[in-house]
């Protein structure tokens, strides 16, 4: 089965998060990730939506998500995206 991480992001320090922007992708698609969204135009239909940038990423499995989350090679790049952002996030 597949697992997606997906999260709500506002970004409070652009600058500092074009750090994670450009090392992110590399290291997730070592973990088998696609990104299915990743922020775009959007149009809230129904109730509140508080964050202006929203990423879908699909992995092989959600052990694979995980490991990628939980990876030695994301987190110093992880720690960049949560100094730098509101975040929600669920895989």
């Amino acid at each position: 089965m597949k697992g997606y991480l997906i999260a709500q992001i506002n970004v409070k320090n652009l600058d500092n998060y074009q750090e994670y922007l450009k090392n992110v992708t590399p290291i997730a698609q070592q973990f088998g990730a696609e990104y299915i969204i990743r922020a775009g135009k959007f149009e809230i239909m129904e109730g509140q939506w508080p964050y202006s940038r929203n990423v879908v990423i699909k992995f092989p499995s959600y052990e694979k998500a995980k490991e990628f989350y939980n990876s030695k090679e994301y987190e110093p790049i992880k720690k960049i995206r949560i100094d730098n952002a509101e975040n929600n996030l669920i895989i």
